[in-house]
């Protein structure tokens, strides 16, 4: 990585005739939004270096041999998978098998087993970037709702691991999106030892003052409404119920009768909507 940064790949892609853009967070991707041209174009780049592609060959391990001379072990290549374990002799190997994410595409583990197996000391291996599962079944009930200008902050106790600023989404299992992603690459280690409480702040851009004075002013443009109906220009519809329960105030109550005690709780489940973490996806 320090030889070849992220800033190199991106070059080496576009001067291969693969136009990139750089959209918020610093996410990069190509200009046609088409992952397929990104794979079209390392293609490109290996045939012009005369490099051969080897396809359906699996590899069973590392072939490490003994320097009678030295006494140091080094690798002289790789055995193949099969029955005859077929030996592949190389100048050099370049581990380059993923991680243990998916193993569809081939990550599953195998180069941190070889890791071991030369002698390297391998760190526990932990998801990273995915979604994460909550206990509450409110998750469910928002399924399919993207938030955008969201804030969220991860805490383990009062430790707090993890906050910022973007969108994220709500799925059948839990929450997911850009700050859910990026935030499960911190709260791995700490899950593993029991749930998080991950907190949603709905409007940060607004102080608990300055949210209780926009209702304030929502409520009088809607004085003759029930409480349920009062939120729309608040919150997206299918945030409403879910947002009424929290604040536990009757959805059929006249807007004129909240309380200022209730109007502090809703300002409360707005700024401070809690789920608990259980799991990574």
């Amino acid at each position: 990585f320090y030889g070849f940064n992220s800033q190199d790949m991106m070059s080496l892609l576009e001067q291969a005739g693969c136009p990139l853009k750089t959209e918020r967070g610093g996410r990069v991707f190509p200009v046609s939004d088409k992952s397929s041209d990104i794979i079209k174009t390392l293609k490109k780049v290996l045939d012009q270096s005369g490099v051969e592609v080897c396809l359906n060959q699996a590899v069973d391990s590392l072939w490490l041999e003994t320097d009678p001379e030295t006494g140091e072990e080094r690798c002289r290549g790789v055995f193949l998978s099969g029955k005859q374990r077929e030996k592949v002799e190389a100048a050099a190997v370049i581990v380059a098998t993923g991680g243990l994410s998916y193993a569809t595409t081939g990550s599953t583990g195998d180069g941190h087993r070889w890791a071991k197996e030369a002698g390297h000391k391998v760190t526990d291996l932990l998801p990273a970037l995915v979604p994460f599962e909550t206990a509450e079944d409110e998750a469910r009930e928002l399924q399919g709702l993207s938030l955008k200008n969201i804030e969220i902050r991860i805490t383990d106790g009062k430790r707090e691991l993890y906050r910022d600023f973007g969108e994220m989404l709500f799925t059948h299992f839990g929450v997911s999106g850009p700050v859910i992603l990026s935030a499960s690459s911190y709260c791995g280690k700490a899950l593993r030892k029991g749930p998080l409480k991950l907190t949603i702040d709905l409007k940060p851009a607004l102080t608990e003052e300055q949210l209780d004075h926009r209702i304030l002013r929502d409520f009088e443009e809607a004085k003759n409404k029930q409480f349920k109906n009062s939120l729309n220009k608040l919150l997206p519809a299918k945030m409403i119920p879910v947002i009424i329960r929290r604040s536990q105030i009757s959805p059929e109550k006249p807007v004129n009768e909240i309380t200022r005690q209730e109007r502090k709780n809703l300002v409360q489940a707005i700024k401070n909507f809690t789920l608990t973490i259980t799991g990574l996806r």
